[in-house]
């Protein structure tokens, strides 16, 4: 079972992101948990939603403690948050932000990176930082374990106006364009 975490800020989209995920793998014939996590969250405050897929049926429905894959849909809350915390060996992060990978702090349990300026991109095609879909074509790009194709597919079974959506698939492509791909060596990959 391959386990996801995501962290944002409340009207980022986290937990839309993780229902769009969750239908571009069911796309992929993958079977998909997405639990959303609520409380008392508000505009702008930190918040987490998880995902979990595998080739067979998961009756398991809890949060995630060890995630193998990390998405942080806003800079900043790295050094507010601690998005890492129980992140299992050899884990995947795929970070917004436009810093590169020498300016970035991690532990040794990441193996692959993959960054992506969802901010700048957000800006450019909505108009305001909301940057989950940006960020699906990024975790798309780093990982390699949803197509591109899937995520817009998932993208169309939500309820967007036809201009919305339309911005929306053009910022998962986006963020698949142009997310950088780091091996932990700091070697890029893509």
């Amino acid at each position: 079972m391959y386990e996801i975490r995501f962290h944002g800020r409340g009207g980022q989209g986290a937990v839309l992101a993780s229902k769009i995920l969750a239908k571009a793998l069911v796309e992929e014939g993958k079977s998909v948990k997405a639990i959303p996590s609520f409380g008392f969250e508000r505009r702008g405050a930190p918040v987490a939603a998880f995902l979990r897929f595998d080739d067979k049926v998961i009756r398991q429905t809890t949060n995630i403690y060890h995630p193998n894959c990390i998405i942080c849909l806003d800079p900043t809350l790295p050094r507010s948050v601690d998005i890492f915390s129980g992140m299992n060996p050899k884990g995947i992060w795929v970070q917004a932000t436009k810093k590169s990978l020498d300016q970035l702090a991690f532990p040794s349990t990441v193996s692959r990176v993959g960054l992506c300026d969802a901010f700048g991109i957000a800006l450019e095609i909505f108009g305001r930082a909301i940057t989950n879909s940006i960020m699906l074509g990024a975790f798309a790009k780093t990982t390699g374990m949803v197509s591109v194709d899937s995520v817009c597919k998932g993208m169309e079974s939500v309820a967007f106006r036809d201009a919305a959506l339309d911005k929306n698939i053009q910022a998962v492509h986006r963020g698949y364009e142009e997310t950088k791909v780091f091996d932990i060596n700091g070697q890029e990959v893509s």
